[in-house]
């Protein structure tokens, strides 16, 4: 059985203030995620630690990486992970941000994600890497400030087959954005900026 393993990194997350002088950063229970975000939205952030997992290990049959990360991600390290000699195929998938958004030009985008982020990104490459016939699963999502052409989301699956791999890194990229509490501020040349997908 693989085991998880937690390593710091430094990254920039939305955690509610309180009033007055103070603020206290405080972790907040899943279901409380959208009034958290919403107050994300007022611009009320402070800097906190950002949990990278990484649970790779040669001995699991379908090892995982699953990583919140304030630094550049490359999606040819994540097929590098998932490599394996039994393995027939490799699929990897890159997120990368675009210059444009709807006819408009955009210059950067920013990532906010709440606390709980980093355990369901573990939770959810998991799932995918308990799949049938799939050997590993690495997936990595970006948070901080981005620019034009930056890697948001990387991921890479290896199974049997070219079919299972696929499929399973399908799956793997629309659960993490379905499910994955991470939200984006897009910044645009006329220096308007609009939150995406946000509550």
């Amino acid at each position: 059985m693989s085991q998880l393993c937690r390593q710091p990194a430094r990254g920039v997350a939305c955690i509610p203030a309180t009033s007055g002088p103070e603020r206290q950063a405080r972790r907040l229970r899943t279901g409380d995620i959208w009034t958290w975000a919403a107050e994300c939205r007022s611009g009320r952030r402070l800097e906190v630690p950002a949990a990278t997992f990484d649970g790779v290990t040669d001995t699991s049959p379908a090892a995982v990486r699953a990583a919140i990360s304030a630094e550049p991600i490359s999606v040819g390290e994540h097929e590098e992970l998932v490599s394996r000699s039994g393995a027939g195929a490799v699929v990897a998938f890159g997120g990368v941000v675009r210059d444009h958004d709807q006819g408009r030009e955009v210059t950067q985008l920013e990532y906010v994600g709440h606390p709980s982020a980093e355990e369901l990104m573990a939770e959810i490459a998991g799932e995918i890497a308990a799949l049938p016939k799939v050997h590993a699963v690495a997936i990595s999502h970006r948070i901080g400030l981005l620019g034009v052409g930056d890697v948001a989301l990387a991921a890479a699956v290896s199974a049997a087959h070219r079919g299972e791999a696929f499929d399973a890194c399908r799956q793997l990229v629309e659960e993490v954005k379905a499910r994955l509490p991470i939200w984006k501020r897009q910044i645009f040349t006329d220096g308007e900026e609009e939150w995406v997908a946000a509550p």
